[in-house]
């Protein structure tokens, strides 16, 4: 979790001069929903995204309950 909060103030808020909450909670939605989420390589999942490991996950649940 740690390593995560640095990501995120390295990678994301600390681009921006955020003033109210509201604006920072915004940009960390934004990081997490369309960056980490979705494009960024995690190990844990194969050097895939988290987006691409579950499609995986799904693409492979229905061909084993097909055959």
């Amino acid at each position: 979790m740690e390593s995560f909060h640095a990501l995120i103030k390295y990678e994301w808020i600390n681009q921006y001069d955020t003033r109210p909450y509201q604006e920072a909670h915004q940009l960390a939605f934004e990081y997490i929903e369309t960056f980490y989420n979705m494009v960024k390589i995690h190990s844990y999942c194969d050097y895939t995204s988290p987006k691409d490991f579950e499609d995986n996950y799904y693409d492979n649940q229905s061909v084993i309950q097909v055959t």
